[in-house]
């Protein structure tokens, strides 16, 4: 389920309206409403929420029930997301047996009959029930942006899987870093898991999705300017320079919250 801020975004963008626009309609501040977006502000009282589904021409109840899951207990979320991302992808199974018919040698050698053999018959032994595993569905540059691509697989099918335990958001995805802009923290080859859930307050290290030619990069952001309208996009490593964009220009941010590395680098 995405969060309330991606929700709010992506449907106030598919009408064409601007944030000041909305703000507006609402009665809030163009700023609170775009921290909200960004996930950078709590989650709206009911009342604002029950608002911008009016201004927004949501279903009613939409935005409620979102916030209603986001205060779910985590554990309840793990154990739903896993539910749920074992049941995509035994659609996703069930939909290339279809298409394939009798001639199954594609399938096998694509490997992912095999993958979804291996994670039922994990699931049956396994004393973490609970533990995800996030797909790695591309790079991420940390440079300068980069050409981004889900590789057009089906919802949380991908060539590579990655257990990570504590982690309730079904949406979360894995990226390897490429690149050197995020020394000395990250390195280029680790992999990062990123969270669409979780919030991403001044100072977080994100996957950020610039709209233009859907670019992508990995950078530690801050909300600069009055309103925190402009984003700064900032490299840990001193030899790169920091990029500023404007908010209307990112079309998604995403925290990280897992590295995942060799030891003894």
């Amino acid at each position: 389920m995405s969060t309330i801020g991606s929700m709010i975004r992506q449907r106030r963008r598919s009408l064409g309206l601007t944030l000041q626009q909305v703000a507006d309609r609402v009665g809030c501040g163009r700023a609170y409403l775009s921290m909200i977006e960004t996930g950078a502000r709590a989650t709206p009282a009911e009342p604002l929420l029950a608002t911008l589904e009016q201004a927004l021409n949501l279903e009613p109840g939409q935005l409620i029930d979102a916030a209603c899951w986001e205060a779910t207990p985590r554990v309840v979320q793990r154990e739903l997301a896993a539910m749920r991302q074992r049941d995509e992808r035994a659609a996703a199974l069930a939909r290339c047996l279809i298409e394939k018919g009798p001639n199954l040698d594609a399938l096998l050698e694509s490997g992912m009959l095999h993958r979804f053999i291996e994670d039922h018959a994990a699931n049956l032994d396994d004393p973490q029930p609970l533990r995800m595993r996030v797909p790695v569905i591309n790079d991420v540059a940390a440079g300068v942006p980069r050409d981004f691509t889900d590789l057009d697989y089906p919802a949380a099918v991908a060539d590579d899987y990655l257990p990570c335990p504590d982690l309730g958001d079904g949406d979360a995805f894995a990226a390897r870093v490429i690149g050197d802009s995020m020394e000395p923290l990250y390195h280029e080859g680790d992999v990062i898991v990123f969270s669409p859930a979780a919030a991403t307050p001044d100072g977080s290290d994100c996957f950020v999705r610039l709209e233009r030619d859907h670019e992508t990069t990995f950078k530690r952001v801050f909300f600069e300017g009055e309103d925190g309208r402009l984003i700064r996009l900032q490299p840990l490593n001193e030899k790169y320079e920091p990029r500023i964009v404007d908010r209307e220009d990112v079309a998604g941010m995403y925290a990280a919250v897992y590295v995942m590395r060799r030891v003894g680098r």
